[in-house]
């Protein structure tokens, strides 16, 4: 798998991916931390994740195994919005949450 930074969203008005409810969006490759590589790639979104929200990509094969992109034209798939990364027992990536008033 790989980490990556939601950067924004991809708009086309001809796809051959006919997948309901999912988006195109773009996605800068990360560490662990969530340090961005400025390394893009284009990945299908089915969990809904939102801008500089760190996410799991799954690419090539493994993105066109799931029950939803079985036999698509898919090469990369957001499958995780990541909350946590604990390395070595200490964390190295939080979610930050918006504070509410």
């Amino acid at each position: 798998m790989i980490l990556g930074k939601v950067a924004g969203t991809v708009v086309s008005t001809s796809i051959n991916v006919e997948v309901k409810g999912a988006s195109l969006l773009l996605v800068d490759k990360c560490n662990q931390r969530g340090e961005k590589k400025g390394d893009y790639i284009v990945a299908l979104d089915l969990v809904g994740a939102n801008r500089d929200e760190l996410v799991m990509i799954s690419e090539s094969t493994s993105a066109r195994e799931t029950p939803t992109t079985i036999n698509k034209p898919v090469d990369a798939i957001i499958v995780g919005i990541i909350d946590i990364i604990d390395e070595n027992e200490k964390v190295v990536y939080k979610k930050v949450t918006p504070s509410h008033k």
